[in-house]
């Protein structure tokens, strides 16, 4: 599979939701597959929260394949033989599109908290300028999940005539207090950590040691990822071998699993992009600027297919159908389509569990 990672350069200012703007601005971004002579062949990705551009294949030099690898691909529901695939690092991550540690061209330091709050509109607006430089003006897709899910959702209102068919996996159209209570955990993890410096710390150091406040709060989040069936199949009630069970601190292996992921985790993304990122996904909601959620709806104009997991507890499958059934109201119902895909993984099924939804996102896409 033909992979290719740049990073596209913009000078000119990027208006954003709050009011305020961004210049310039950077973002990483990669495709595969051919873009076909007219350019209709394309399908724009969107990643979530701790996500990236990479989102499918293997680098050259690694062995560690991109996020939604089981998707992407040649021969796979969505064919990079087919389709001319793109996904790009959304502003305010970490990956090489602009955001909180990238440099201040005013002041040549990192913005820290003078970067802009950045909404799920802005991140949308700036891919969608980022499509038109590459002449791409008409998609034949946008697919993702949770805030990718988001992102999707606000494409097809904001951009109604960009893409024929929309996939929103794991989402919702305003995040709820559940899943605004556990980022204010991690939020707050961050914030109390001495070590952050209260936004001045150093990249370079918290790439080496890691940060304790950003890994308990992802320790939060992963739990949310997850369900209680997933965890008892996943550990059940195994112990750890060295430990004895009467050690105050001997663990669980659940609890060394969540010790291992997030302590890992604080080594490769920034907490000042989780604190911009959880703040976009707090506050998104795509009937902002409109009466109501049914009148954003409307504006929407490509086919919309939902997709839930029954056991997801961050975004239930009733915020799904909610949607779903107000498609149907002010559209034709053939416009939209909702699958409940039966799992108890959990929220990351849209990641672990393709073999149970990539055949209906393939006949979609070849229907």
């Amino acid at each position: 599979m033909n992979i290719e990672t740049k990073t596209a350069h913009f000078t000119n200012p990027l208006y954003l939701e709050s009011g305020r703007i961004l210049e310039p601005y950077d973002i990483t971004y990669e495709t595969y597959g051919l873009l076909n002579e007219d350019r209709s062949n394309a399908i724009w990705i969107t990643h979530a929260l701790t996500g990236s551009h990479h989102a499918a294949g293997v680098y050259a030099d690694e062995n560690k394949s991109g996020w939604w690898d089981g998707l992407i691909g040649p021969g796979k529901a969505v064919d990079t033989e087919k389709f001319f695939v793109i996904c790009a690092n959304v502003i305010g991550s970490c990956f090489g599109s602009t955001g909180p540690i990238s440099e201040d061209y005013a002041t040549h330091k990192p913005y820290r908290y003078k970067f802009p709050v950045i909404t799920i509109k802005d991140m949308v607006k700036a891919q969608r300028i980022l499509l038109d430089t590459l002449g791409i003006h008409k998609l034949e897709a946008i697919i993702g999940g949770s805030m990718g899910g988001m992102q999707a959702l606000q494409a097809a209102v904001d951009f109604p005539n960009l893409a024929k068919k929309v996939f929103v996996l794991a989402s919702t159209h305003a995040t709820r207090p559940w899943a605004i209570a556990f980022n204010k955990i991690a939020q707050e993890a961050i914030l109390e950590d001495p070590a952050f410096k209260q936004g001045y710390y150093d990249p370079a150091e918290i790439k080496a040691k890691g940060l304790v406040g950003l890994a308990v709060g992802r320790m939060a989040g992963h739990i949310s990822f997850l369900s209680p069936d997933s965890m008892d199949k996943k550990f059940g009630r195994e112990y750890k071998r060295t430990d004895g069970l009467y050690e105050l601190f001997g663990k669980f292996q659940v609890e060394s699993y969540l010790e291992y992921n997030a302590y890992n985790f604080t080594k490769w993304f920034d907490p000042l992009s989780y604190l911009y990122i959880t703040k976009a996904i707090n506050i998104f909601d795509l009937s902002r600027g409109y009466d109501n959620l049914e009148e954003a709806l409307k504006a929407i104009k490509s086919k919309l297919y939902l997709i839930s997991f029954k056991s997801d507890m961050l975004f239930e499958p009733k915020e799904s159908k909610e949607i779903y059934d107000l498609m149907q109201k002010v559209h034709a119902k053939e416009q939209s389509d909702y699958l409940e895909v039966e799992s108890s993984y959990g929220h990351d099924a849209f990641l672990v569990e393709i073999e149970k939804f990539e055949d209906y996102i393939k006949e979609a896409l070849n229907g």
